[in-house]
């Protein structure tokens, strides 16, 4: 069986996702294929989940025009799409001489690309703005926010299939050749699939969908980070975001200090290249040095208030001899007709990608005609925020309504058997339990899922007659338990 699209995106991370809401504007033909069973499985939920101010990249590259449009685009974003999103501001701390002279280069970089407000602070104005921080002088950027990574990619994804994309998870891209009308993409499910526009949006896999039509010029270099997250009990300590002056040649921004949106703090990220796409591995090394790190930037830190490591990787198309940051590749492919090609969204493409969106949909718009359509939904179905963030009256209503609200899942929290029933029913059929987990928020707590993890692989069993194999943490080799036992 062949499906038949206008226009195929493959990829369903943040980017993906972002253009594929874009297109859903338009009475056209759109699908989204992703090699997970969820979207936003690699990058997208994998980092500091910071809306980037513009100061980092050099004026007149995409990197810095997008990151400057796309952070002006995200509070109505995350408006429609009922998403937290927190514009905190930034402290980029100098500890010497040398960083002080890379603040000033920063806040010119800045200036020239649009950013506003961005100023330089003595001591004394940065201990206004967060009491004890270390350093000799700052850049403040108020435009610098926070926000939940996974919960826009997902919010994006949602709101693209309720206005029509089809999304196909769990189905690997093996071969794409071309054809008189377009596009033919087989995947490792068997099904294929053609279309007139093709949109390679596979982040870390991107130079592998480009190999498969030919185009040999780019290659991918994993860059790992690691994360520390620390318990909410240090919810309040920081009042904005606290970075250190970046070094020259450096894969990222170096280790800091963010915020989230859900009161946690994240440590990190750390740097290092590797050989595979998908090694998230994390090393005993590592965290030891963000420990460390975390103690000298806020020395209340103890050790039962670091709760859990993670890793993400960056799509770096620097190899690790040249180090820094290339720019973003977004191209229209005048070698192969209908072809659309990302290559390198690294960071700050979670900021950028509303700003992408526009771009690749006026790409497509000069390959196939885009007529409006009438029926498009602009907001995204549901409510905003959590039932533990309501009023009392607003919770006792809602239990009143419905007594499932009245029943907590998970303990640390504070979330209700109803808002697992709906993480569980979500629009795009995805049934894994890290999918629960971002939609809900259950297992994210103090415990990791001691107390909440049972409870919902019992909803799932009694409600959804789940068995022992059909339990996935995230991908299709994941499986939760080898069975059952006495």
């Amino acid at each position: 069986m062949t499906n038949f699209y206008d226009v195929i995106i493959i990829g369903a991370g943040v980017v993906g996702n972002a253009i594929a809401r874009e297109l859903s504007r338009f009475d056209i033909k759109a699908a989204v294929i992703e090699r997970e069973l969820d979207v936003g499985g690699g990058t997208s939920s994998r980092n500091s989940g910071v809306v980037h101010s513009g100061i980092h990249y050099k004026p007149g590259t995409l990197r810095a025009k997008l990151n400057v449009q796309g952070n002006a685009m995200m509070g109505n974003l995350c408006k429609e799409l009922k998403v937290k999103i927190e514009y905190l501001g930034k402290l980029t701390v100098a500890q010497d001489e040398t960083d002080v002279e890379t603040l000033h280069s920063l806040k010119a970089q800045g200036d020239a690309n649009g950013v506003p407000g961005l100023a330089i602070l003595n001591k004394q104005q940065m201990e206004k703005l967060q009491p004890g921080i270390g350093g000799i002088m700052a850049l403040h950027s108020p435009s610098t926010g926070i926000i939940c990574p996974y919960g826009l990619t997902i919010a994006l994804a949602e709101n693209a299939c309720a206005n029509g994309v089809h999304f196909y998870l769990g189905q690997e891209v093996t071969a794409i050749s071309r054809t008189e009308k377009g596009f033919e993409v087989k995947t490792t499910s068997g099904e294929r699939f053609e279309s007139r526009v093709l949109i390679n949006s596979a982040g870390l896999y991107s130079d592998a969908i480009c190999r498969m039509l030919g185009i040999d010029e780019y290659r991918i270099y994993p860059c790992r980070g690691e994360y520390l997250i620390l318990d909410k009990r240090l919810a309040g300590t920081l009042s904005l975001l606290v970075y250190p002056a970046p070094h020259k040649g450096g894969a990222g921004l170096g280790i800091h200090l963010t915020n989230t949106v859900d009161g946690n703090i994240l440590i990190g990220p750390s740097n290092e290249y590797v050989d595979e796409a998908d090694d998230y591995a994390c090393t005993a090394e590592i965290l030891s040095l963000l420990k460390k790190e975390g103690h000298d930037l806020l020395p209340g830190i103890s050790a039962a208030d670091f709760i859990r490591n993670f890793s993400g990787l960056r799509a770096k198309q620097a190899p690790p001899s040249e180090g820094g940051f290339r720019d973003f590749v977004i191209e229209s492919r005048k070698d192969i007709p209908g072809f659309i090609n990302l290559v390198g969204i690294e960071s700050p493409g979670l900021t950028s990608a509303p700003a992408i969106g526009l771009m690749v949909r006026d790409m497509v718009e000069k390959l196939l005609p885009l007529p409006f359509k009438a029926s498009f939904i602009a907001e995204r179905e549901g409510r905003a925020g959590f039932f533990y963030e309501l009023s009392p009256e607003e919770r006792a209503d809602l239990v009143a309504e419905n007594p499932d609200y009245g029943e907590v899942v998970c303990r640390c929290e504070q979330i209700t058997r109803k808002e697992v029933l709906d993480a569980i029913q979500n629009p795009l059929g995805v049934k894994t339990i890290n999918g629960i987990k971002y939609r809900s928020r259950a297992m994210m707590g103090r415990c990791q899922g001691g107390f909440c993890l049972p409870r919902i692989v019992q909803i799932l069993e009694k409600e959804f007659g789940y068995k022992p194999e059909d339990y996935l943490l995230q991908h299709a080799h994941s499986p939760l338990f080898a069975g059952r036992v006495r």
